[in-house]
Protein backbone atom coordinates (compact mmCIF):
# COMPACT_ATOMS: atom_id res chain seq x y z
CA UNK A 1 0.00 0.00 0.00
CA UNK A 2 1.23 3.13 -1.13
CA UNK A 3 -0.26 7.15 -0.38
CA UNK A 4 -0.66 9.67 2.63
CA UNK A 5 -2.27 6.69 4.55
CA UNK A 6 0.29 3.87 4.37
CA UNK A 7 2.39 2.93 6.90
CA UNK A 8 5.96 4.53 7.04
CA UNK A 9 8.51 2.52 6.08
CA UNK A 10 10.68 3.34 9.09
CA UNK A 11 9.45 5.37 11.84
CA UNK A 12 11.79 5.63 14.45
CA UNK A 13 11.44 7.49 18.62
CA UNK A 14 14.14 8.21 20.72
CA UNK A 15 16.19 4.79 19.15
CA UNK A 16 19.53 3.79 20.40
CA UNK A 17 21.56 0.86 20.37
CA UNK A 18 25.29 0.19 22.36
CA UNK A 19 27.28 -2.87 21.57
CA UNK A 20 28.68 -3.77 25.36
CA UNK A 21 31.86 -4.79 23.69
CA UNK A 22 32.95 -1.90 21.89
CA UNK A 23 31.52 0.54 24.54
CA UNK A 24 29.84 3.61 23.60
CA UNK A 25 26.57 4.27 21.70
CA UNK A 26 26.40 3.23 18.03
CA UNK A 27 23.19 5.21 17.51
CA UNK A 28 21.64 7.37 20.43
CA UNK A 29 18.49 9.82 20.41
CA UNK A 30 17.24 9.07 16.79
CA UNK A 31 13.88 10.38 15.73
CA UNK A 32 12.93 10.42 12.29
CA UNK A 33 10.38 8.63 9.77
CA UNK A 34 11.24 7.70 6.34
CA UNK A 35 7.78 7.87 4.33
CA UNK A 36 7.14 4.29 2.67
CA UNK A 37 7.07 4.15 -1.63
CA UNK A 38 10.38 5.87 -1.22
CA UNK A 39 13.69 5.08 -2.46
CA UNK A 40 16.00 6.40 0.39
CA UNK A 41 19.74 7.13 0.60
CA UNK A 42 21.35 6.42 4.18
CA UNK A 43 24.61 8.20 3.87
CA UNK A 44 27.03 8.51 6.83
CA UNK A 45 30.93 7.77 7.37
CA UNK A 46 32.16 4.77 8.70
CA UNK A 47 31.14 3.45 11.90
CA UNK A 48 28.47 6.16 11.85
CA UNK A 49 25.44 3.76 12.49
CA UNK A 50 24.32 2.70 9.47
CA UNK A 51 24.56 -1.02 9.38
CA UNK A 52 23.38 -1.01 13.03
CA UNK A 53 19.97 0.81 11.70
CA UNK A 54 19.67 -1.52 9.32
CA UNK A 55 20.17 -4.57 11.47
CA UNK A 56 17.93 -2.90 13.99
CA UNK A 57 15.22 -2.69 10.88
CA UNK A 58 15.79 -6.21 9.68
CA UNK A 59 15.45 -7.47 13.15
CA UNK A 60 18.68 -8.81 13.69
CA UNK A 61 19.27 -6.58 16.62
CA UNK A 62 17.02 -5.51 19.06
CA UNK A 63 16.54 -1.56 20.30
CA UNK A 64 18.41 -0.86 23.63
CA UNK A 65 16.29 2.22 23.98
CA UNK A 66 13.12 3.81 22.37
CA UNK A 67 11.24 2.38 19.87
CA UNK A 68 11.57 1.84 15.81
CA UNK A 69 8.72 0.27 13.84
CA UNK A 70 8.85 -0.86 10.09
CA UNK A 71 5.64 -0.76 7.85
CA UNK A 72 4.01 -0.31 11.74
CA UNK A 73 4.88 -3.64 12.46
CA UNK A 74 7.46 -4.64 14.94
CA UNK A 75 10.80 -5.70 13.29
CA UNK A 76 11.71 -9.37 13.97
CA UNK A 77 7.95 -10.33 14.16
CA UNK A 78 6.80 -12.83 11.60
CA UNK A 79 4.79 -9.67 10.22
CA UNK A 80 7.46 -7.85 9.78
CA UNK A 81 9.69 -10.75 8.54
CA UNK A 82 7.16 -11.53 5.92
CA UNK A 83 7.18 -8.27 4.39
CA UNK A 84 10.49 -7.07 4.63
CA UNK A 85 14.07 -8.32 3.26
CA UNK A 86 17.51 -6.97 4.15
CA UNK A 87 20.82 -7.67 2.49
CA UNK A 88 23.49 -7.48 4.63
CA UNK A 89 26.85 -6.78 3.57
CA UNK A 90 28.59 -10.22 4.21
CA UNK A 91 25.58 -11.52 1.82
CA UNK A 92 25.14 -15.40 3.86
CA UNK A 93 24.74 -17.94 1.33
CA UNK A 94 25.60 -21.42 1.05
CA UNK A 95 29.05 -22.22 -1.37
CA UNK A 96 28.20 -25.48 -1.59
CA UNK A 97 24.54 -24.53 -3.35
CA UNK A 98 23.91 -24.32 -7.27
CA UNK A 99 22.24 -21.18 -7.72
CA UNK A 100 18.88 -23.03 -8.41
CA UNK A 101 19.49 -24.88 -5.46
CA UNK A 102 19.43 -21.17 -3.72
CA UNK A 103 16.48 -20.06 -5.07
CA UNK A 104 14.11 -23.03 -4.54
CA UNK A 105 15.42 -22.34 -0.54
CA UNK A 106 14.58 -19.25 -0.65
CA UNK A 107 11.08 -20.36 -2.02
CA UNK A 108 10.36 -23.10 0.78
CA UNK A 109 11.13 -20.13 3.23
CA UNK A 110 8.94 -17.71 2.19
CA UNK A 111 5.38 -17.79 1.95
CA UNK A 112 5.06 -15.37 -1.10
CA UNK A 113 8.00 -16.24 -4.28
CA UNK A 114 8.20 -15.16 -7.40
CA UNK A 115 10.19 -17.54 -9.05
CA UNK A 116 10.31 -15.58 -12.44
CA UNK A 117 11.36 -12.09 -10.93
CA UNK A 118 14.26 -14.06 -8.69
CA UNK A 119 15.48 -15.89 -11.64
CA UNK A 120 15.14 -13.01 -14.07
CA UNK A 121 17.72 -11.24 -12.16
CA UNK A 122 20.11 -13.82 -11.62
CA UNK A 123 19.75 -14.49 -15.70
CA UNK A 124 20.32 -10.62 -16.29
CA UNK A 125 23.55 -10.85 -14.46
CA UNK A 126 24.83 -14.26 -17.04
CA UNK A 127 25.08 -16.27 -14.39
CA UNK A 128 23.70 -20.27 -15.09
CA UNK A 129 21.15 -21.69 -12.70
CA UNK A 130 23.37 -24.85 -12.55
CA UNK A 131 27.07 -22.71 -11.07
CA UNK A 132 27.91 -23.16 -8.11
CA UNK A 133 27.61 -20.07 -5.44
CA UNK A 134 31.24 -20.92 -3.81
CA UNK A 135 32.49 -20.85 -7.62
CA UNK A 136 30.77 -17.48 -8.30
CA UNK A 137 32.85 -13.88 -8.08
CA UNK A 138 31.69 -11.60 -5.58
CA UNK A 139 29.86 -9.40 -7.86
CA UNK A 140 27.75 -12.43 -8.92
CA UNK A 141 27.19 -13.86 -5.67
CA UNK A 142 25.50 -10.36 -4.64
CA UNK A 143 23.55 -10.61 -7.39
CA UNK A 144 22.19 -13.72 -6.32
CA UNK A 145 21.70 -12.65 -2.61
CA UNK A 146 19.47 -9.73 -4.34
CA UNK A 147 17.73 -12.07 -6.50
CA UNK A 148 16.82 -13.75 -3.00
CA UNK A 149 15.52 -10.72 -2.03
CA UNK A 150 13.42 -9.45 -4.78
CA UNK A 151 11.95 -12.78 -5.17
CA UNK A 152 10.32 -12.58 -1.69
CA UNK A 153 8.33 -9.72 -2.84
CA UNK A 154 8.90 -7.84 -0.28
CA UNK A 155 7.14 -4.14 0.54
CA UNK A 156 10.56 -2.77 2.37
CA UNK A 157 13.77 -3.54 0.95
CA UNK A 158 16.56 -3.03 3.40
CA UNK A 159 20.45 -3.17 1.30
CA UNK A 160 23.51 -2.68 3.07
CA UNK A 161 26.39 -1.74 0.72
CA UNK A 162 25.43 -4.18 -1.21
CA UNK A 163 26.98 -2.82 -4.45
CA UNK A 164 30.47 -2.24 -2.94
CA UNK A 165 31.95 -5.26 -4.68
CA UNK A 166 30.29 -5.07 -7.96
CA UNK A 167 32.19 -3.09 -11.33
CA UNK A 168 30.68 0.06 -12.39
CA UNK A 169 28.69 -1.36 -15.05
CA UNK A 170 26.78 -3.68 -12.79
CA UNK A 171 26.30 -1.23 -10.28
CA UNK A 172 24.12 0.52 -12.90
CA UNK A 173 22.46 -2.60 -14.19
CA UNK A 174 21.54 -2.97 -10.20
CA UNK A 175 20.54 0.13 -9.22
CA UNK A 176 17.77 -0.06 -12.80
CA UNK A 177 16.67 -3.39 -11.52
CA UNK A 178 16.02 -1.30 -7.86
CA UNK A 179 14.36 1.56 -9.39
CA UNK A 180 12.36 -0.48 -11.69
CA UNK A 181 10.66 -2.34 -8.55
CA UNK A 182 9.98 0.85 -6.61
CA UNK A 183 8.47 1.98 -9.66
CA UNK A 184 5.89 -0.61 -11.08
CA UNK A 185 5.27 -2.36 -6.94
CA UNK A 186 5.33 0.47 -4.74
CA UNK A 187 8.46 -1.35 -2.79
CA UNK A 188 10.23 1.21 -0.24
CA UNK A 189 14.32 0.72 -0.71
CA UNK A 190 16.53 1.81 1.89
CA UNK A 191 20.27 1.68 0.63
CA UNK A 192 23.03 2.37 2.43
CA UNK A 193 26.24 3.41 -0.11
CA UNK A 194 29.60 5.74 -0.34
CA UNK A 195 28.87 6.37 -4.25
CA UNK A 196 27.20 9.63 -3.32
CA UNK A 197 26.72 10.41 -7.34
CA UNK A 198 25.31 7.27 -8.05
CA UNK A 199 22.46 8.00 -5.10
CA UNK A 200 22.18 11.31 -6.81
CA UNK A 201 20.17 10.05 -9.70
CA UNK A 202 18.07 7.23 -7.85
CA UNK A 203 17.19 8.34 -4.78
CA UNK A 204 14.04 10.48 -3.55
CA UNK A 205 14.78 10.79 0.10
CA UNK A 206 17.86 11.35 2.10
CA UNK A 207 18.43 9.98 5.94
CA UNK A 208 22.27 11.00 7.04
CA UNK A 209 23.92 9.76 10.08
CA UNK A 210 26.59 11.48 12.08
CA UNK A 211 28.11 9.68 15.19
CA UNK A 212 24.96 7.78 15.87
CA UNK A 213 22.71 10.25 15.67
CA UNK A 214 20.52 11.82 12.45
CA UNK A 215 21.58 14.81 10.96
CA UNK A 216 18.98 14.84 8.13
CA UNK A 217 15.98 12.84 7.00
CA UNK A 218 14.10 14.47 4.35
CA UNK A 219 13.31 14.52 0.62
CA UNK A 220 15.92 14.70 -1.88
CA UNK A 221 14.40 17.82 -3.81
CA UNK A 222 13.34 19.61 -0.61
CA UNK A 223 16.76 19.19 0.54
CA UNK A 224 18.76 20.28 -2.71
CA UNK A 225 16.84 23.50 -3.23
CA UNK A 226 16.88 24.42 0.72
CA UNK A 227 20.83 24.71 0.73
CA UNK A 228 22.79 27.37 -0.97
CA UNK A 229 27.12 27.40 -1.56
CA UNK A 230 27.75 30.65 -0.93
CA UNK A 231 31.68 32.35 -1.52
CA UNK A 232 32.44 36.16 -0.06
CA UNK A 233 34.73 38.04 1.91
CA UNK A 234 35.07 36.74 5.11
CA UNK A 235 34.50 39.81 7.42
CA UNK A 236 30.95 39.28 6.68
CA UNK A 237 30.82 35.41 7.77
CA UNK A 238 28.80 37.04 10.59
CA UNK A 239 25.68 37.60 8.26
CA UNK A 240 25.29 33.99 7.77
CA UNK A 241 24.25 33.62 11.39
CA UNK A 242 20.46 34.24 12.86
CA UNK A 243 17.93 32.43 10.70
CA UNK A 244 20.26 30.33 8.21
CA UNK A 245 21.79 27.27 9.24
CA UNK A 246 25.52 26.70 8.65
CA UNK A 247 26.22 23.43 7.45
CA UNK A 248 29.81 23.91 6.99
CA UNK A 249 32.18 26.68 6.48
CA UNK A 250 35.56 26.91 4.99
CA UNK A 251 38.22 29.96 5.55
CA UNK A 252 40.83 30.92 2.62
CA UNK A 253 42.83 34.42 3.60
CA UNK A 254 40.07 36.68 3.47
CA UNK A 255 37.46 34.45 1.23
CA UNK A 256 34.87 32.11 2.66
CA UNK A 257 32.87 29.27 1.58
CA UNK A 258 30.06 28.32 3.33
CA UNK A 259 27.18 25.43 2.23
CA UNK A 260 23.95 27.20 4.33
CA UNK A 261 20.56 25.73 4.83
CA UNK A 262 18.79 28.83 3.57
CA UNK A 263 15.67 30.64 5.50
CA UNK A 264 14.90 33.55 3.65
CA UNK A 265 16.94 36.13 2.12
CA UNK A 266 20.49 36.26 2.82
CA UNK A 267 22.16 39.67 4.00
CA UNK A 268 25.30 40.65 2.36
CA UNK A 269 27.25 40.82 -1.27
CA UNK A 270 27.68 36.87 -2.07
CA UNK A 271 28.50 34.69 -5.42
CA UNK A 272 25.75 32.35 -4.71
CA UNK A 273 25.50 28.68 -6.47
CA UNK A 274 22.93 25.62 -5.99
CA UNK A 275 24.46 22.66 -4.80
CA UNK A 276 24.08 18.83 -6.30
CA UNK A 277 22.62 16.40 -3.40
CA UNK A 278 26.24 15.10 -3.27
CA UNK A 279 27.45 18.34 -2.53
CA UNK A 280 25.13 18.47 0.45
CA UNK A 281 25.80 15.35 1.61
CA UNK A 282 29.25 15.84 1.72
CA UNK A 283 28.99 19.20 3.66
CA UNK A 284 27.15 17.08 6.34
CA UNK A 285 28.93 14.67 6.48
CA UNK A 286 32.32 16.95 6.93
CA UNK A 287 30.04 19.33 9.18
CA UNK A 288 31.67 18.25 12.51
CA UNK A 289 29.87 20.16 15.81
CA UNK A 290 28.46 22.56 13.41
CA UNK A 291 25.01 21.19 13.06
CA UNK A 292 23.81 21.31 16.38
CA UNK A 293 21.28 18.98 17.77
CA UNK A 294 18.55 21.89 17.34
CA UNK A 295 19.15 22.65 13.83
CA UNK A 296 18.86 18.77 13.06
CA UNK A 297 15.18 18.80 14.94
CA UNK A 298 14.70 21.61 12.66
CA UNK A 299 15.60 20.19 9.90
CA UNK A 300 13.41 16.75 10.41
CA UNK A 301 10.11 19.10 11.45
CA UNK A 302 10.42 20.53 8.38
CA UNK A 303 10.56 16.94 6.41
Amino acid sequence: MTGPDAPAALRATGLGFRYRARGGWALRDCGFTVPSGRITALVGRNGAGKSTLLHLAGGLLRAGTGELRVLDAVPGTPEARARVALLTQDKPLYPRFTVADTLRMGEKLNSVWDRAAAERTVREGGIPLTARVGELSPGQRTRVALALALGKRPELLLLDEPMADLDPVARGEIMATLMTEAAERGTSIVLSSHVLPELEQTCDWVLVLRDGRVELSEDADTVRESHTLVTGHADQADALAGPHTVVQRRASGRQVTALVRQRGPLRGDWHVLRPRLEDVLIGYLQAGDTVRPADAERTEAAA
